[in-house]
Formats: structure tokens, C-alpha cells, sequence
């Protein structure tokens, strides 16, 4: 049985979301104050959270923050705000997916069970014996390499810390050198058929992506590069 946190300051937004989860087969906590949203996380250990982004005390911002600091547990963000800025910070921050309020339980549930599937097949591709590895998972250009068996990205030898769908994101890209991809295929191929977002998402994960890897001082033979009015590539001279 699958488990969910609800993080959320209004209770019958909360209990309405405990009847259809229980109803589906999960199994719920909740907590209704950002103070004792850790805590609580720490209790449950959930297999994803259900946060809102206005809370009393630590805000979904804050709570998001230190969760991705120790757990790459799936999180979908809330907000009762339209604003882009609000769903672009949360995304940076570690957020899996946003979900606008009002909204139909129905259309939460569906996200939820989504991302789950998500994780699963990331999971499922990590946990491969050392035998069944071959050199398709791992990926080497000038200054960084991609480990998608273990999940991890090194930048001059160093390991650095990168949330899974940026990873995933990276190497899917470096995957495919010198070819274009609109972001509608990039939310296809990493984020799957499921995915409920925008094209804004990949945007941002981009973003995040060259400020972890891209030094100007350092001259490389590869770049991600954005094809105005296109979408994105993996720009290199040649492969390691």
C-alpha cells in the first residue's frame, strides 16, 4: 500500500483528499502546519507528498527545500496562486509537479498515481543487477558524466548533487547529440505520456541543468543549446 502525506492548513481539503485516497487504496497522514511538516515526514516516511505552498509557520517553499536535501520522494506542490513565478520556484526547488486551487480530487488522485509510475520506472532502472549494466547507462563528455544505473552526475570528478528528473532530463539529451527536440517531445520522452504539465517545465529544468554544469570560463565541446522557437539540443563536436 502506497503512502501519502497531505500537507495542507484547510481540513476539509484534507479530509476530502483522505476519502478519495483511502477510497483508491492509499494510505494517508496528514498535518495542517508547515512547523510540523518534517517532523511528521520523518514519522510517516511517505511514498510522496501532497503539499501546499501557503502554510502557517514553514511555507511549501521552505518544507520542499529541506525535503530534497535528504529524500528524492515525489512532491506535488498546491498553490492557490496563478502566478507562473510561483510554479517555476517550486519546480526549481525539487517539486515533481504543481496543482492549481480550486481543483477536482478526481484530477489530483490521477497526477498522483502519475508520478508514482514515474518513480517506479526510474526505480526499477536503478535497482538492475551489476551484471545487467552495460555501457548505454552511462554517458561521458568533456568534463561531466551521466550514471543513470546509479543516478548519480559527476563534474570534474566530483559528484554532484542533481534532482532526478534533471538528471534524467540530461541524459536523455546527451543521449541524442546535435539532434532538436521540441519540448513537447522532451515532456514526452522524460516525463512520460502522463505528464500533466507545460512546456514551461522543461524550461526551467534546463536552466537548472546549465547552472550546475555550463562554466564560462571553461571551454567545452558541448553545449545545450536552445533552438529558438524550437525547443532544445545537446550541441557537441565530438564524444568522449
Amino acid at each position: 500500500m502506497k503512502k501519502v502525506l497531505v500537507v495542507d492548513d484547510d481540513p476539509n481539503i484534507v479530509e476530502v483528499l483522505r476519502l478519495y485516497f483511502d477510497k483508491d487504496g492509499f494510505a494517508v497522514t496528514s498535518c495542517l502546519t508547515g512547523d510540523r511538516a518534517l517532523e511528521t515526514f520523518q514519522t510517516a516516511q511517505p511514498d510522496l507528498v501532497v503539499l501546499d505552498l501557503m502554510l502557517p509557520g514553514k511555507d511549501g517553499y521552505d518544507i520542499c527545500r529541506e525535503i530534497r536535501k535528504t529524500s528524492d520522494v515525489p512532491i506535488i506542490m498546491l498553490t492557490a496562486r496563478s502566478d507562473t513565478l510561483d510554479k517555476v520556484v517550486g519546480l526549481e526547488l525539487g517539486a515533481d509537479d504543481y496543482v492549481p486551487k480550486p481543483f477536482e480530487p478526481k484530477e489530483l488522485l490521477a497526477r498522483v498515481k502519475a508520478v508514482l509510475r514515474r518513480t517506479e520506472r526510474r526505480d526499477s532502472g536503478s535497482s538492475d543487477t551489476k551484471e545487467s549494466k552495460d555501457s548505454s547507462e552511462v554517458i561521458s563528455y568533456q568534463g561531466f558524466t551521466v550514471d543513470m544505473a546509479r543516478y548519480v552526475v559527476t563534474v570534474e570528478g566530483k559528484e554532484i548533487d542533481i534532482p532526478p528528473k534533471e538528471l534524467e532530463l540530461l541524459f536523455f539529451l546527451a543521449s541524442h547529440p546535435n539532434r532538436v527536440f521540441t519540448r513537447e517531445q522532451l515532456l514526452e520522452n522524460v516525463w512520460g505520456y502522463d505528464f500533466y504539465g507545460e512546456s514551461r517545465t522543461v524550461d526551467v529544468h534546463v536552466k537548472r541543468i546549465r547552472e550546475k554544469l555550463e562554466r564560462p570560463d571553461v571551454k567545452t565541446n558541448w553545449q545545450i543549446k536552445t533552438v529558438w522557437g524550437v525547443g532544445y539540443k545537446f550541441e557537441t563536436s565530438d564524444k568522449e
